[in-house]
């Protein structure tokens, strides 16, 4: 790939803005009018909470099975994503800073005094800008922050599919990326399946919304989340059969690891006294849940969160790091993220939070970190 090529690639062009603002509209009037599981989000600090529509797997099945039946029916080409890849890329970064320096402004100006749309001013340009001002904006009703972390969810998944398309297309299909799809695939599903247990994150809860989430949402997401297939889709990759089992184990074990710890605690904040591994749960000051997964390490949910990225880029063999991008970026990002989340909550629990060290010692992974 030359760089006169590299550089007409990523020139957003009209085609690849019209993709992203359809894209983004679907999801704008899916989101809310199609039915769904209405769910009450964390009680803010002024007592208010807002409430999600959690209808987010209906819309995916829906547009996929919308541009499965264009594509059928030679409407649109079901490579129109991967053959464009590099212009949404830009174009989305495009959108994301524009999107930003809306938020910003609108921040600057708002007098507004409840929990969700109070500004947050530090005074520092760089910084507000980048870790927002406001911590749940709506633009039509819309939450924002909810918005585009189902929409980087979604493009990750059209991103595959249209890559899959286009291995098929070439003739180049082969088992790691089969496998590679139905990993990320389930992975995603599973998100949707189990969007509510979103509401009761740090992201939702906590963070405002500025350039770090709307281009981690709308950008990081999908387009490096998606660098194995694009890799597969030129490098033949020849997996034995021992090793497609040893991969799949990983990403059941990581699955497993991921997905109990995230219910464990979702419901625990739902009704602290509902039983885990058919036991009470122990609880250090009423507040913090140290049992299950929670009670083997603090931040359990992100191994699981690490061995599923692992799954993820083992299908693609060891000749290259560029598909391992994914799990060594989310080393680095969730061991800075659990030292902030450490220090974060050192400051809100005090005591309770030191009593919770001493009783679970391992940060993520028991016996060793």
């Amino acid at each position: 790939m030359d760089l006169g090529f590299l550089l007409h690639a990523i020139i957003p062009s009209v085609d690849s803005a019209a993709i992203l603002i359809t894209f983004l509209t679907y999801l704008a009037i899916a989101g809310s009018i199609l039915p769904g599981k209405v769910v009450p989000g964390a009680v803010l600090q002024d007592g208010t909470r807002l409430h999600y529509l959690c209808n987010g797997l209906f819309a995916l099945t829906l547009l996929v099975a919308l541009l499965g039946f264009g594509a059928y029916m030679n409407f649109i080409s079901a490579t129109v994503i991967s053959d464009r890849g590099f212009e949404l890329l830009s174009t989305t970064f495009i959108l994301s800073v524009l999107v930003t320096s809306a938020l910003y402004v609108a921040g600057r100006r708002s007098r507004n005094k409840s929990s969700s749309l109070k500004p947050h001013v530090t005074g520092n340009l760089i910084h507000d800008w980048w870790f927002g001002i406001q911590l749940n904006p709506q633009f039509m009703a819309i939450d924002l922050k909810f918005f585009f972390v189902r929409a980087g969810m979604m493009g990750w998944l059209l991103i595959n599919l249209s890559v899959l398309a286009k291995s098929i297309q070439d003739g180049t299909l082969s088992r790691s990326m089969i496998l590679y799809q139905l990993f990320c695939a389930a992975y995603i599903l599973d998100y949707f399946i189990y969007e509510e247990y979103m509401t009761s994150t740090w992201d939702i809860i906590a963070e405002r919304l500025g350039f770090m989430l709307v281009f981690g949402d709308l950008v990081w997401i999908p387009f490096t989340f998606s660098i194995q297939g694009w890799w597969l889709l030129h490098n033949q990759v020849e997996l034995p059969t021992a090793t497609v089992i040893a991969n799949c184990i990983i990403f059941l074990i990581g699955y497993m690891v991921f997905r109990g710890a995230n219910k464990q605690k979702h419901v625990f904040k739902k009704n602290p006294k509902t039983h885990i591994w058919g036991k009470p749960p122990k609880v250090i000051g009423g507040k913090l849940l140290a049992s299950g997964y929670w009670g083997m390490a603090r931040h359990c949910n992100y191994l699981g969160d690490l061995l599923l990225a692992l799954s993820f880029s083992l299908p693609c063999g060891t000749s290259s790091l560029v598909p391992y991008f994914y799990p060594i970026y989310l080393v680095i990002l969730l061991i800075w993220r659990e030292r902030r989340d450490e220090a974060r909550c050192a400051a809100k629990y005090r005591e309770i939070w030191v009593e919770y060290c001493r009783l679970v010692p391992w940060r993520i992974l028991p016996y060793f970190y």
